[in-house]
């Protein structure tokens, strides 16, 4: 089952077949808007799929096979506003519930985003050459939401586990694998050891661990607890790949986090992914240069 398959049983039947009947592009996202006639996302356009306008009932059924009916058991996934289905993210927009000051969940819901992940080997080749061109040092890709980064992350994995190296991946949202029970939708190569339902700061200190790796790869640096991660990783003799939103280094140097990032030397490369779609490229920074 292929991800627009596995992402058409997330809707009701009136969508589902016109979702498994487009043609043309691939469909990168699926988006519900309550009230709204239901769209996908092609090449950077959104176009709609239906005449027939989406329900309150059509959202709370994609929550509940989202979230395997049991929407208590998602709560934590729910509060950073998305759920993870089987390798797909499914973002969630309503009215907010907020307890003790942070954010538990929504109710009345009023869209969603359904994001499909694809492969698309070769992608980062002229990339890859350049960062192992003196062996891998740690690399960090940068791209705003949407840009592909997950995408970029997942193509370098398995380039790097095909060419020896032992790479350990902390898949906290299931996105770079997408295990289905046993099953991987992805390839990340041959020697590559994968660890999902944990956190990333927790994951990546098990695999530091337990599993020998040469790299340890992770998506999204956001938390806090991530960078304090990332730290003690770099010291510990194994590289570091992983991603993080930022337009650009100028853009990521603007945050404290970001500017952190760079000032403890942690990575040595940067992937700045640049344009939409087919266009897209991947220019590589080298901090020591």
């Amino acid at each position: 089952m292929n991800m627009t398959e596995k992402a058409a049983l997330l809707l009701p039947e009136k969508f589902r077949q016109a979702l498994c009947s487009c043609s043309g592009a691939p469909v990168e996202e699926i988006r519900l808007r309550l009230g709204r006639v239901p769209t996908v996302l092609r090449g950077g356009t959104e176009e709609p799929i239906s005449e027939e306008q989406v329900r309150g009932e059509d959202l709370s059924r994609l929550l509940e096979i989202g979230t395997g009916a049991s929407v208590h058991t998602a709560a934590q996934a729910l509060a950073e506003g998305y759920l993870s289905y089987r390798g797909i993210r499914i973002g969630i927009c309503g009215t907010a519930v907020i307890r003790d000051g942070r954010l538990c969940g929504f109710r009345e819901l009023s869209s969603a985003a359904i994001r499909l992940p694809r492969a698309y080997p070769g992608i980062c080749d002229a990339a890859a050459e350049e960062i192992c061109r003196e062996g891998f040092e740690s690399t960090l890709i940068l791209a705003p939401p949407g840009g592909g980064k997950t995408t970029a992350l997942r193509e370098l994995i398995r380039t790097l586990s095909e060419r020896g190296a032992r790479v350990g991946v902390v898949d906290e949202r299931n996105e770079l694998a997408a295990m289905d029970g046993s099953a991987a939708a992805f390839d990340l190569g041959a020697h590559t050891d994968v660890l999902t339902g944990t956190g990333k700061a927790q994951g990546a200190l098990l695999l530091l661990r337990g599993m020998n790796p040469q790299i340890i790869a992770m998506d999204e640096l956001s938390d806090p607890r991530d960078l304090d991660a990332v730290q003690q990783i770099c010291g510990c003799g194994v590289k570091l790949l992983s991603s993080i939103h930022a337009a650009d280094s100028d853009e990521l140097r603007l945050r404290p986090d970001g500017q952190a990032l760079l000032d403890g030397r942690v990575f040595r490369y940067l992937i700045t992914i640049r344009g939409a779609g087919a266009a897209r490229r991947y220019d590589v920074e080298r901090l020591d240069a």
